[in-house]
């Protein structure tokens, strides 16, 4: 088993890691930037080390400092978590020159996995469903034009290098071609450091099934079943669940099937999750194929008990996988909402600031992944998610009932978060009886319904916001009333309603 092992990440991941590498008796070694020296996950490290300035690029992206950091301290292997270098070939090859172990699939893999474009047209050959598309590469708008036509609109010109949600965008018609093109030029520059799309028919009305797949270098193979990422946002995932309300028996097997045909004829080692798109008739297609940790890989957790970082880990240090597909059953249904610190009153802007006060759920059968603590700055660099609510129970109601008795005490002041939008969208009706999609938020207006009812459930907002500053008096409140205080403890009430 590994012994040491470096994170090359920060936040909740961090945390999550270190929590699982207690428990392996293996001692970590944890990186900061400049923004991240206060942040709570580096208390639970046995060793920190400073990365570098704030910005991703001289922290937490540089790979010459990080290498550095782990060969000073010897340390066997790293974790990149997800997000940052988890996808990143020239990362992992550069681990393996320096004799560190990589946890996660190999560079060549990345590599692969990392090239949408090549990836379908090897799965396809295979003989898996994929999405009608040309698969050919993008370089031009005149290009994007004439396929865009012979698909037929609505069309999705996708970053040949994205990957979890980024690098999509969505075309209607003809006339929206120029801008849309002219700015994924200048996003995939930003976020990829490179050019180069793949336009894909656009299916309305599907829901999104992802299976999480796990390898050794043994030749096993198995899945531990699906979640559903069908609430989304501009193609990012907000909610997610298992299992998914439309599986049964047999379509989880023959999905489960393909997601394992799929890692095999990839010759895939570690964990990773092969993505689908379902529509109205159960017909499903194949998407992508994420080569990392998930985000939402708590809930496959909660309904297999099987700790998928120690899995990680175990594979890694070299060892064989334990497990059989017969012996993986889901148990009740987990549900997982990500906390992001944004605004979802005013376009999910994201947002900083101080934590001044912070409230766990202290509910059974709640989860939370979190590294926040009061006083704690939330900086503007990073990812925007904050926090990870899980919950279990028998079934999708019952977890959904949990989900929103935890949602309801889970209080964060000091800036915004998307808790409101969490709580209505469990509470809408469509949601509970299941009838959703990728365009659930769109396609039922959410967010106008969210600041209606909020709007509408606040009686006073003046008495609520002087409570939460702490100098409320009953007989004379507009006595002891800051307004400059008052005014930012307002958009708190505002957005948390009546009931906080």
């Amino acid at each position: 088993m590994i012994e040491s092992l470096l994170i090359a990440n920060r936040g909740e991941i961090a945390l999550r890691i270190i929590k699982a590498c207690n428990e392996l008796n293996i001692k970590t070694i944890s990186i900061y930037s400049e923004a991240d020296l206060h942040s709570d996950y580096l208390k639970h490290a046995d060793e920190i080390y400073y990365v570098g300035k704030s910005q991703p690029s001289e922290s937490y992206l540089n790979i010459d400092k990080i290498i550095d950091i782990a060969n000073k301290t010897s340390v066997e292997a790293i974790h990149p978590g997800y997000g940052f270098l988890s996808e990143n070939s020239a990362f992992a090859e550069k681990c393996v020159k320096n004799d560190i172990i990589f946890v996660g699939p190999d560079s060549t893999i990345l590599e692969l996995c990392g090239n949408k474009l090549k990836t379908r047209s090897l799965l396809e050959k295979s003989g898996i469903s994929v999405i009608p598309s040309y698969d050919k590469l993008i370089t031009s708008e005149n290009d994007l034009v004439n396929i865009a036509e012979k698909i037929g609109y609505p069309v999705l010109l996708k970053s040949v290098y994205g990957g979890g949600g980024k690098g999509i965008r969505l075309i209607k018609n003809k006339k929206e071609i120029s801008d849309v093109f002219h700015f994924a030029e200048k996003e995939s520059i930003i976020s990829f450091d490179k050019i180069g799309f793949y336009v894909e028919k656009f299916l309305e009305n599907v829901r999104h099934i992802e299976f999480q797949i796990m390898s050794d270098k043994f030749n096993n193979f198995i899945h531990l079943g699906e979640r559903e990422c069908s609430i989304q946002r501009r193609f990012q995932k907000l909610i997610e669940f298992t299992p998914s309300i439309i599986m049964n028996k047999i379509l989880r097997d023959k999905i489960g099937n393909i997601a394992v045909k799929a890692a095999k004829t990839l010759n895939y080692v570690n964990l990773g999750t092969v993505e689908f798109l379902v529509d109205m008739n159960k017909n499903f297609y194949f998407i992508e194929v994420n080569p990392r940790l998930q985000v939402e890989h708590p809930i496959t957790e909660m309904v297999t008990g099987i700790d998928l970082i120690k899995q990680q880990l175990n594979i890694a240090s070299g060892y064989e996988i334990n497990l059989q597909q017969s012996d993986i059953s889901l148990n009740g249904a987990a549900v997982e909402c990500r906390i992001n610190a944004e605004d979802p009153f005013n376009e999910f802007i994201p947002q900083a600031g101080q934590i001044v006060k912070y409230d766990l759920p202290i509910n059974p059968w709640v989860r939370i992944d979190s590294y926040l603590s009061e006083n704690f700055e939330i900086p503007l660099f990073y990812d925007s998610l904050i926090a990870k609510v899980i919950t279990w129970g028998h079934n999708f109601e019952d977890a959904v009932i949990k989900m929103r008795n935890a949602l309801n005490q889970f209080l964060i002041y000091g800036i915004q978060t998307t808790i409101p939008f969490h709580k209505y969208v469990l509470s809408d009706e469509n949601f509970i009886n299941g009838n959703i999609n990728t365009n659930f938020i769109e396609n039922h207006k959410i967010i106008d319904k969210m600041k209606m009812n909020f709007k509408d459930n606040i009686p006073n907002l003046e008495k609520i916001a002087a409570i939460l500053s702490g100098i409320y008096y009953e007989n004379k409140p507009s006595d002891k009333l800051k307004s400059n205080k008052i005014s930012n403890w307002r958009k708190y009430a505002n957005n948390y309603g009546a009931d906080s």
